[in-house]
């Protein structure tokens, strides 16, 4: 029985290239391909896909925010994230939000095979680039101080650096980043914390003792 994939990138030649490579796999089909999150969405609900390879990063409506309408538009359908991003805090948001595996776009072909596979087993997957990191970064949250218990280390560390007035680009530049990472993680703190302005974030950050009011 062949598998129907839905491919979603918003660069036309990272679709080729995957389609390229779906096609020497035996048993997977790309039924239809999308550029952006809400095309995507629509596809999935009109094509009924078993499995959609879903970039993270897109022009307008972002992957991540594509992946939690996905759960109730076709709750049949797994997705695996395709992407560039290795930062473990994007990994586990994208699996907190139902994607069943995260693999890298400069995977092999064989490895590329093997998420497919444990995906359509319904199992998870992780490219073995980022597998240690995510476990790393998924323990250091349950072992988070009193006080800092709703944000990892990362977060704290963007937290300190918006507190302090510094812009998203000087931030992303500072820790080696993408600015659509630090984004994701400052929208990540506004929601764990319930906070949704920047003021807010500077208070608490005094609160907590991240910042001092002399910072």
């Amino acid at each position: 029985m062949t598998c129907r994939l839905l491919l979603a990138d918003d660069h036309a030649l990272i679709r080729v290239g995957v389609r390229a490579m779906i096609s020497d796999l035996d048993g997977y089909e790309i039924v239809g391909e999308a550029e952006d999150g809400r095309q995507t969405v629509e596809l999935a609900q009109e094509l009924q896909p078993d499995i959609i390879l879903l970039d993270v990063s897109m022009h307008g409506v972002s992957g991540l925010e594509a992946l939690q309408q996905l759960g109730s538009a076709v709750p049949d359908a797994r997705v695996l994230m395709l992407s560039m991003h290795t930062d473990a805090e994007v990994v586990l948001s994208a699996l907190e939000k139902g994607a069943y595996g995260y693999l890298l776009k400069d995977a092999a072909m064989a490895e590329l095979h093997l998420a497919l596979k444990a995906v359509d087993r319904g199992q998870r997957y992780l490219s073995s680039a980022i597998a240690q990191p995510v476990i790393e970064q998924a323990l250091s949250r349950s072992q988070a101080p009193a006080g800092e218990a709703a944000l990892t280390q990362r977060q704290v560390e963007i937290l300190r650096l918006i507190s302090r007035g510094t812009s998203t680009r000087a931030i992303a530049d500072g820790l080696g980043l993408s600015v659509k990472t630090v984004e994701a993680h400052r929208a990540q703190i506004m929601k764990r914390l319930n906070i949704h302005d920047v003021p807010g974030l500077v208070l608490y950050a005094v609160r907590e003792g991240i910042i001092s009011a002399d910072d």
